[in-house]
């Protein structure tokens, strides 16, 4: 079984999905959305045809770590996830930093422009799900 991670946003979402070992997150790509429940119908193949059964959305929590406007969006994006999909488990990742940390890796790589536009969505998705990934992994421990 895989582990799927989502960088939610109004516009697009960023996709990510863990090797089959549990180990390594890729990022597989962003999907351009018009709403939740377009989302919820492009988000569908993607966990029916990986096998699914955990999927990470990053939380975008304020800096004091309350849940502001967006991350409640994001928890109801995940109830109806979860009503579409129960028996998948649904996890979230503080993702304050996610952006940034995107943006540090791209300056990095030289990745500029339109390119950088149409990446970080998927780097932001694929270092929410590196996160929990590394959180599992420290727990077995």
């Amino acid at each position: 079984m895989r582990v799927l991670g989502i960088d939610y946003g109004d516009a697009r979402i960023g996709l990510a999905l863990s090797d089959v070992s549990g180990f390594l997150a890729g990022g597989i790509g962003k999907l351009d959305i018009s709403g939740m429940n377009d989302a919820l119908k492009k988000i569908a193949p993607v966990i029916e045809e990986n096998e699914i059964d955990t999927v990470v959305i990053g939380l975008p929590l304020n800096m004091d770590g309350t849940c502001g406007a967006s991350a409640s969006k994001i928890k109801v994006f995940a109830g109806k996830l979860s009503e579409k999909f129960p028996n998948i488990k649904i996890e979230f990742i503080d993702e304050r930093r996610t952006t940034i940390l995107a943006s540090e890796y791209m300056n990095i790589t030289g990745t500029h422009g339109k390119s950088r536009k149409n990446k970080i969505d998927t780097l932001s998705a694929q270092i929410i799900l590196q996160t929990y990934l590394d959180l599992q992994k420290n727990k077995e421990k």
